[in-house]
């Protein structure tokens, strides 16, 4: 008996026990999870399918003289993180960040500082974490691109060993899995597998779009098509256009449609409502026909479609956008026009985020050393680099946000995938050329041979871009990680005709498309003589909001001209004949 007078043996249900109907519960749940992952065995087997090579194994990066100074240097790291542990009896809870401690989304959720376990967990990877880069930044012996290299592999490495990248040390995980009852869980697995089958991280549901439906639908016509690329020429939406139409090459390592994602985002339907006839180029992902695929071919292309739509308008020349990588051979073919005596064909040219000079070319220039030039050989067997491993090479320059995150949110807390159209263009990949995609590492990131004078030739001309006097537009991210600032920015020191520089707010993609009609953003323009970055910024007025409004102000200032929207400047009214419906098949190939 208790001292309250009942029975200890009474049947009041312990609540530290899990009543039948959980237990029942969560052995369903781990009975779906067998199922599931026996079914996923079962599928890869009768494919004969194995495990993706990684696109790049930090721990190889170690694998150099440097080994010894490396391990010294982890041996003092350990010890210094020992010193930690032995102290942490001092410390009290609840083990608060210090108040100017950066904020980090991982360890948002309130258990990371009030629970005990969790905040030792949270602060120790920290302590460990800043030790490890520490160490890699002071290593003695190492040169900048060892430098480089280490540092990117430390940080990828802290990264993926987040005590939040684990079920089981998560706090939101595990309070998510107890309120679902391991139903999170269990749809989290079902995401990691149905990505592992893909061989692709998923950032959004792959059926939540479809091209031409949902998403790039801007309408017109392809009027043009090679065996490498598609011509679409957009429907006019005024009753006047501008005389100079505009022709837009978006890289290839990509799909066009990131300038044309819907009716609210689409450079390509702004461009056409402020009266230009726009062109656009939809390159074909590769396959093993391309395999012999280089250099001289992209830019006969870009070639070859400035003087269709010269012909098709009766016009003397066009404008032109060069987006990334194909602004970069956008001004190859310019140099080789220029060398030709037919720089005229082109009235304008504008470089979203491209790059000629890649001394300054960021973290992408650790990717073109012999041991992942020998690894891209191996993934290219077959004539092409299947364009997922291009994805993982730029999701890893931000694995925190790219990756990471998603696996956390996908996989550990089972969420729902977001509509999000510009996620769903950056996982619809495109396959590269291995020959040409070799060549461009090599010649232009490794070797940097653009910017010396004839070191290349393009179709048996030689490139020196100090010909190109076409009046250029230079827009740069200001947060670029994949093209940086200070790498564009030289464009400035090697075109010698009118230049106009303008630095947008945000990044690689945002800082490109931000449509006048979200009021997002900010940019910047300046001394377009300034002598260095510094001092354009010094000079520099800021403007809020989208800079698309200052860019077709400048494309007035260089040909105003009007004509009427009718004849060959209706896709398929002129001498070249509608092939098929915008956005044509290309972009649809994988």
């Amino acid at each position: 008996m208790s001292d309250t007078g009942k029975d200890d043996n009474s049947d009041t249900p312990n609540p530290f026990l899990p009543s039948p109907e959980d237990i029942q519960h969560w052995t369903s749940v781990m009975g779906r999870a067998q199922q599931m992952m026996l079914e996923y065995a079962l599928g890869q087997a009768n494919q004969g399918n194995s495990a993706a090579a990684g696109l790049f194994d930090p721990a190889s990066w170690l694998q150099n003289p440097t080994t010894q100074a490396w391990a010294e240097q982890s041996t003092k790291m350990w010890e210094q993180g020992a010193r930690f542990w032995t102290s942490l009896a001092t410390l009290q809870p609840p083990f608060a960040p210090a108040a100017d401690a950066p904020k980090d989304k991982r360890f948002a959720d309130p258990d990371w500082t009030a629970n005990p376990v969790f905040a030792l967990i949270r602060q120790t990877y920290g302590l460990l974490t800043e030790q490890l880069l520490t160490t890699t930044r002071t290593m003695a012996g190492l040169d900048d691109h060892a430098r480089a290299k280490m540092e990117f592999a430390a940080r990828n490495m802290a990264e993926a060993l987040s005590p939040s990248n684990l079920a089981i040390t998560n706090p939101e995980v595990i309070k998510r899995a107890v309120e679902t009852r391991g139903e999170s869980l269990l749809k989290g697995l079902k995401h990691m597998l149905t990505d592992l089958s893909r061989g692709q991280l998923s950032h959004v549901d792959p059926d939540a779009f479809e091209v031409g439906v949902n998403i790039a639908t801007t309408p017109g016509k392809v009027i043009h098509e090679t065996d490498l690329y598609q011509l679409i020429q957009y429907e006019p939406t005024t009753k006047d256009v501008f005389t100079v139409p505009l022709v837009i090459f978006p890289p290839w390592i990509n799909r066009f449609y990131i300038l044309d994602l819907n009716p609210a985002k689409s450079f390509v339907a702004w461009a056409v409502e402020q009266g230009l006839t726009v062109f656009m180029v939809s390159w074909k992902s590769a396959d093993a026909s391309m395999s012999e695929i280089v250099w001289d071919d992209y830019i006969a292309s870009q070639v070859d479609a400035i003087d269709t739509v010269r012909e098709l308008l009766d016009v003397p020349h066009v404008h032109s956008i060069g987006y990334c990588v194909a602004g970069t051979t956008l001004a190859a073919t310019l140099a080789m026009l220029a060398a030709r005596g037919e720089g005229d064909k082109v009235k304008s040219v504008t470089f979203f985020t491209a790059q000629v000079d890649f001394e300054l070319a960021g973290d992408l220039k650790m990717f073109v050393d012999d041991s992942y030039l020998a690894l891209l050989q191996q993934l290219s067997a077959g004539g092409f680099l299947d364009g997922r491993y291009m994805a993982a090479t730029f999701n890893s320059l931000r694995g925190r946000d790219l990756i990471w995150n998603y696996v956390v949110g996908n996989y550990l807390l089972g969420n729902d995938y977001p509509p999000f159209d510009l996620l769903y263009w950056n996982g619809d990949v495109t396959n590269l050329p291995a020959k040409w995609h070799r060549q461009y590492l090599i010649d232009l990131y490794r070797d940097n041979r653009m910017v010396i004078p004839n070191s290349l030739s393009a179709m048996g001309t030689p490139i020196d871009l100090r010909k190109i006097e076409t009046p250029a537009y230079i827009q740069a991210g200001r947060e670029d990680h994949i093209a940086p600032l200070a790498s564009v920015w030289r464009l400035m020191d090697h075109l010698s005709g009118p230049k106009t520089f303008l630095l947008a707010g945000s990044g690689h993609i945002a800082g490109v498309v931000n449509p006048p009609a979200a009021g997002k953003y900010q940019y910047w323009t300046g001394d377009n003589d300034a002598a260095t970055l510094d001092d354009f910024i010094a000079s520099a007025t800021e403007t809020k909001g989208s800079w698309w409004p200052h860019w077709i102000g400048w494309i007035s200032e260089q040909d105003s001209a009007k004509t009427a929207a009718k004849g060959a400047r209706i896709p398929g009214k002129g001498a070249k004949k509608a092939i098929e419906d915008a956005p044509g098949r290309y972009v649809k190939q994988r």
